[in-house]
């Protein structure tokens, strides 16, 4: 068909033209970018060159700020010709033992022990000795391992006397530490069932002692116990608590002769509504009367200031005291928290110490 002829020709022939002006364009387009590219190069030499006769010019003028140099200046010290107690006071102003660890990571002559020293530990081991003299109490001291040469080391003990109190034992078969953390612990398992955690390692005989409680969760109890070193907390796996008639004969089995004259062996404040009780192991008795009877809430912080020279338990609610719990007391305690978890809500109580408190409110340093 002639006519079909003449259209195809007409479109073959759009379409060679359509690819020649894009070639064109496209030629075009390499042309500016290879006189950019020049204009750049020569830019730059332009730039190169005025740059040399400006350092020229100014070194004939004896400028010394014309090439600027930066040297690393490496300065080595020699610590064995300084006075040893003047790095070591130095190095005492560090605060915790993790900044002393790294202290001892830096380099030998703070880390290795010395052996031309008497005793031959480390300058880190010195200051964290001296740290751990001037800082614990008589008390404190009590509670801390004894140092033993390649087992005890003066930095594990300023690190224990800085986690002082933790809850050790563990008593009953629902609750446990809280990822691990030995200072806090939550219920688990069934659903309203009791457990005990004791700061069993933490033995308070005289002077005064404050512990902060901060609760989560369902209400616990928090008080104080009479420490029990020998009792198998292997052997209560179920449901327990201290003012359990069940476990008094296990109770008194671990009296010993310095628990004194007081019959109050375990007293506790119960936060769900702020109520107190107390045992000697034979009967139980509470007083839900008491002068500061108030309730705590999750998320408040609970404050207990044993004074075992006064013989008073004193409670707080979030740094506001209370009221005197309990008096007549004497003898050693430990700190303790009774756990549960409800259907929704898990109990969780963490413990750390604070500074004593006073009776106005204010905070003795």
């Amino acid at each position: 068909d002639d006519g079909r002829a003449k259209r195809l020709k007409s479109s073959q022939d759009g379409g060679v033209a359509e690819v020649a002006e894009l070639r064109a364009r496209v030629a075009e387009l390499e042309s500016v970018i290879t006189k950019l590219k020049l204009d750049n190069l020569q830019h730059i030499a332009a730039l190169k060159s005025e740059n040399e006769q400006l350092r020229r010019g100014r070194r004939e003028e004896g400028s010394h700020e014309v090439l600027p140099v930066a040297t690393l200046v490496i300065t080595a010290v020699d610590l064995s010709r300084v006075d040893k107690s003047i790095v070591t006071l130095i190095s005492s102003f560090l605060d915790s033992s993790n900044e002393l660890l790294n202290l001892a990571l830096t380099c030998k002559s703070f880390g290795w022990r010395q052996p031309m020293s008497t005793p031959n530990w480390s300058l880190v081991e010195e200051v964290a000795r001296q740290a751990v003299f001037s800082r614990a109490t008589e008390e404190e001291m009590g509670c801390l391992p004894q140092y033993v040469r390649g087992t005890a080391t003066w930095l594990s003990i300023l690190h224990r006397y800085e986690h002082l109190l933790i809850f050790d034992v563990l008593l009953g078969g629902y609750i446990e530490h809280r990822n691990g953390d030995k200072t806090a612990v939550c219920a688990k398992g069934e659903d309203y069932r009791d457990s005990v955690a004791v700061s069993g390692s933490y033995v308070m005989s005289s002077g005064a002692h404050y512990a902060e409680f901060l609760i989560t969760g369902t209400s616990p109890c928090i008080g104080i116990v009479r420490p029990m070193p020998g009792l198998d907390a292997g052997a209560y796996q179920e449901n327990f608590h201290l003012l359990d008639n069940r476990f008094y004969t296990d109770f008194l089995a671990q009296r010993t002769d310095d628990w004194g004259n007081s019959d109050v062996h375990a007293c506790e404040y119960f936060c769900d509504d702020g109520g107190m009780r107390w045992t000697d192991w034979h009967d139980n008795r509470f007083d839900d009367e008491w002068e500061g009877r108030e309730s705590c809430q999750s998320g408040d912080t609970f404050g207990m200031l044993l004074n075992l020279e006064e013989g008073t338990l004193t409670v707080y609610k979030n740094n506001r005291r209370l009221g005197v719990m309990m008096d007549g007391l004497s003898g050693p305690y430990c700190w303790y928290v009774s756990l549960y978890k409800s259907q929704t809500v898990t109990g969780t109580v963490s413990i750390k110490r604070g500074a004593l408190p006073d009776f106005d409110g204010a905070t003795r340093t």
